[in-house]
């Protein structure tokens, strides 16, 4: 990646070439933009925007396993997006996702540059405003495996660093994922979760009972590190005034 390079950089998501094919002779035409990356599913585009900036996500809606819109929901911070369908029922769906603009298919050039135009405009705001857009997270799509598996964030008791993965545990089942505790606390949601030892973020929500040195979620008792504590307890002290006891 050039430094020195300003352009957006796009990843663009469908799972027909042909579509790939006519962004990627769009943005070739533009000044203003660069094709990073594409892929033909949502893990595949998973794993990109985890692996390097993208700053534009050309998104197809219709998808096998995983649609456009459940991806985009599963993002804590994604991209600015540009929806792309053949439907205009599946634009709707997606109305509250805050999106540049839906292309519908066929895309003309035309319209193509329409909605970089907005693109630029909202990247201009943004720089100005330096705040970045968000919506309700309520759960998040982790890789088990080969599969993209939802899980409720409401669900999660605590998430546990094994290395190289990490395991979500859920009152109904634990979860082994393909991704570091640091990673994954990026994805969840502020204010929501604490990380409360080198190993360990609990769910705020999980915990019943906590002392200087542990907490207890669900039926899990969890050291809080030392470096932690501090932190930890006015944290819980904030968040569990009432509903968790102080043993």
């Amino acid at each position: 990646m050039n430094p020195d390079d300003t352009r957006l950089r796009c990843l663009l998501v469908d799972d027909e070439p042909p579509a790939i094919a006519v962004l990627k002779r769009f943005i070739e035409a533009t000044d203003e933009l660069v094709v990073a990356a594409t892929a033909s599913h949502a893990v595949k585009a998973f794993d990109v925007l985890s692996q390097q900036r993208i700053d534009v996500l050309f998104l197809d809606i219709q998808m096998p396993r995983l649609s456009g819109i459940d991806f985009l929901r599963s993002l804590k911070q994604p991209p600015r997006v540009i929806f792309t369908t053949a439907s205009r029922d599946h634009a709707l769906d997606g109305f509250d996702l805050d999106a540049v603009d839906y292309l519908m298919k066929p895309i003309s050039f035309e319209r193509f540059t329409q909605a970089v135009g907005k693109l630029l405009d909202r990247a201009e705001a943004r720089l100005e405003t330096n705040e970045p857009t968000r919506w309700q997270q309520r759960f998040i799509f982790v890789r088990v495996n080969r599969e993209m598996v939802k899980i409720n964030l409401d669900e999660i008791q605590y998430v546990e660093s094994l290395k190289d993965y990490v395991r979500i545990v859920t009152p109904q089942k634990q979860y082994v994922v393909n991704q570091t505790l640091i990673a994954l606390n990026e994805r969840l949601v502020l204010g929501s979760f604490c990380r409360v030892h080198r190993s360990f973020i609990v769910a705020l929500s999980a915990v019943t009972a906590y002392t200087r040195t542990m907490v207890v979620a669900g039926s899990h008792r969890l050291p809080i590190g030392r470096l932690y504590r501090d932190a930890v307890l006015k944290e819980l002290a904030a968040y569990l005034p009432v509903s968790a006891e102080k043993l």
